[in-house]
C-alpha cells in the first residue's frame, strides 16, 4: 500500500526565522537564548550585533557545538533549573520552537520574563488548516516533516494554536508587543485568519511592571 501523503509544516529552523530575530534584538544587547541548539543564532548575536549572549542547551552534541563556536553555553533542563538565574540578567531571552516541549510553558515563561524584559517566542500552530484537514481525513495525530514522530515518541509535549499561546500570555499578566504569523515561509504583519492559515508563530512580549507607588 502506498504512503498516504502527509502535509510537511516549514522547517522551524529556517534562516528566515533568525533574520526575523536579528531585526527585533538591538546591537549590544544582553542576550539569552533557551533551547538554543548549536548556537546557530547566538554566534550571529555576537558577530553581527556585538551582543553579550548566553545560551542554554540540554541536548549534549548541541552543547559541545556551542562551546566549540566560542559561546557561553549551559546544559541545564529549562523545567528545573533557570531558578540559579539572577533577575534582570539579561534584555531579551529568546525562545524558538522549544515552548511546546518542556513540561510546564507556564512556569518557563514566567521565568523567562523574570530574567530578562522581553522575549522573542517562536511557536508552532498546531490549529493550521492543513492540520485540522489531516486529522479529519485520517482520524490520525498528524506527523510532518518538521516534525516526524509519532503521537508516543514526539518531544512535542503540548499542541497549542497561537489562540491558545495569548491565552497564556494574559493569563500571566504579561502583555504582546508584536506578533507576526508566519505563512508559507514569510512572517506577516497581519493576516486574515491567521489562527487557520500560520504554520507558526512569532511574537515578542514583554513583562507588565506594577506602576510606581505615589507617596
Amino acid at each position: 500500500m502506498a504512503a498516504s501523503r502527509r502535509y510537511a509544516m516549514p522547517d522551524p529552523a529556517d534562516v528566515f526565522v533568525d533574520e526575523i530575530i536579528l531585526r527585533e534584538i538591538p546591537r549590544n544587547s544582553r542576550v539569552i537564548d533557551l533551547g538554543c541548539g548549536n548556537g546557530r543564532l547566538l554566534s550571529k548575536l555576537r558577530d553581527d550585533l556585538d551582543c553579550s549572549v548566553l545560551g542554554v542547551e540540554l541536548d549534549y552534541q548541541n552543547f559541545t557545538t556551542g562551546l566549540s563556536r566560542g559561546l557561553p553555553m549551559l546544559n541545564i533542563d529549562l523545567d528545573e533549573n533557570l531558578s540559579d538565574v539572577p533577575d534582570d540578567s539579561f534584555e531579551w531571552a529568546i525562545l524558538s520552537e522549544t515552548l511546546q516541549e518542556v513540561r510546564h510553558p507556564n512556569k518557563l515563561l514566567t521565568e523567562m520574563m523574570r530574567i530578562a524584559r522581553r522575549a522573542i517566542i517562536v511557536v508552532p500552530n498546531f490549529a493550521n488548516w492543513k492540520i485540522r484537514l489531516q486529522i479529519l481525513k485520517s482520524g490520525r495525530t498528524p506527523v510532518t516533516n518538521a516534525f516526524p514522530y509519532a503521537w508516543y515518541n514526539t518531544p512535542n509535549l503540548h499542541f497549542m494554536s497561537l489562540y491558545d499561546f495569548r491565552d497564556l500570555v494574559d493569563e500571566l499578566g504579561l502583555h504582546i508587543l508584536k506578533e507576526m504569523p508566519i505563512i508559507r515561509g514569510n512572517a506577516v504583519e497581519r493576516a486574515w485568519l491567521a489562527n487557520i492559515r500560520a504554520e507558526s508563530g512569532f511574537f515578542v512580549v514583554e513583562r507588565n511592571e506594577k506602576p510606581a507607588t505615589v507617596v
